[in-house]
């Protein structure tokens, strides 16, 4: 005599069905269908079953998916080319930052025109005191040099951002996100140091500081030192007659200097009041952290 095989425990690599209090495996079913034998009801419950088979979509079973925690502050993973870029461009900044303050410690005078020096009327004077020696000759290598390295991170940067659409995703505000309330609130939240509820994208004032940097403070920065350059003036002379002369370019670079540093220590400040070790693990390891909040 044929006896139908005893239903086995329902394997969680096994389908379930959807009703929320019955739990019907495939194993379950081929028991069932096995015992009405050749039954005329037996199409009937054939596509009765089918019918209620949990999907395939649906039904894929993962322990992890149980413990892990769902991230839902999370700070944005950044491509293995925008963190190679990114530090690549912070080291050659700080290059340009020691050797910048070595070449104007020899000259703190700044002028306006084509030329300018020490017997002629300054535009304005630093307070500092002036250094002589070798130290200008140094400044201007280490100057130059790294000044090549940050332009060419930065045009990868540039050039992988356009095409991969990561300015795109990241840093192009949305039309709600550039709405009055929203950019008052932003304001309010950065004048009172409130962090943000979610860290998981930038607010419309990173956005539209990155990109003012990115496209239009930085290459202002590099064409006013290439209009300080002899050889670069005299294929291209179109640059050094925009800006007014050689000491204008002097002038307007030293300037655009100062707001590139003030943007990098207001950036450096951010990253360490709202979550230095999440973001430092972020664009190092490219991994998303979960941030803790620390209201």
């Amino acid at each position: 005599m044929d006896h139908a095989p005893e239903p086995r425990a329902p394997s969680r690599f096994t389908r379930q069905s959807k009703g929320p209090h019955l739990l019907v495996t495939h194993t379950q079913q081929r028991s069932y269908l096995c015992s009405v034998g050749n039954s005329p009801e037996l199409p009937v419950l054939k596509a009765a079953m089918l019918d209620f088979a949990h999907p395939m979509a649906n039904a894929a079973y993962t322990p992890e998916a149980e413990t892990r925690p769902a991230c839902t502050n999370c700070v944005p993973r950044h491509p293995l080319l925008v963190r190679i870029t990114h530090w690549v461009f912070a080291l050659s900044f700080l290059g340009l930052l020691v050797s910048g303050i070595a070449i104007i410690r020899v000259h703190p005078h700044f002028y306006w025109g084509e030329a300018g020096n020490i017997g002629t009327p300054a535009f304005f004077s630093l307070p500092i005191r002036t250094v002589t020696g070798s130290m200008s000759g140094r400044g201007r290598h280490l100057h130059f040099e790294s000044a090549w390295f940050a332009i060419l991170s930065g045009l990868v940067y540039a050039v992988s951002g356009v095409f991969s659409r990561y300015f795109q995703r990241q840093l192009i505000p949305s039309r709600e996100q550039l709405s009055w309330h929203s950019v008052r609130g932003c304001v309010r939240d950065h004048l009172t140091l409130t962090r943000q509820r979610s860290a998981d994208s930038y607010n419309v004032l990173q956005r539209l500081a990155y990109l003012g940097v990115v496209f239009i403070l930085f290459p202002l920065t590099i064409l006013s030192g290439f209009a300080m350059s002899p050889s670069i003036t005299s294929v291209f002379p179109s640059i050094v007659i925009g800006f007014g002369g050689q000491q204008s370019a002097r002038t307007i670079h030293f300037f655009l200097s100062i707001f590139l540093s003030l943007f990098l220590a207001a950036h450096v400040l951010m990253i360490c009041l709202f979550g230095f070790a999440q973001r430092m693990q972020s664009i190092i390891l490219g991994r998303p952290s979960a941030s803790k909040d620390l209201r």
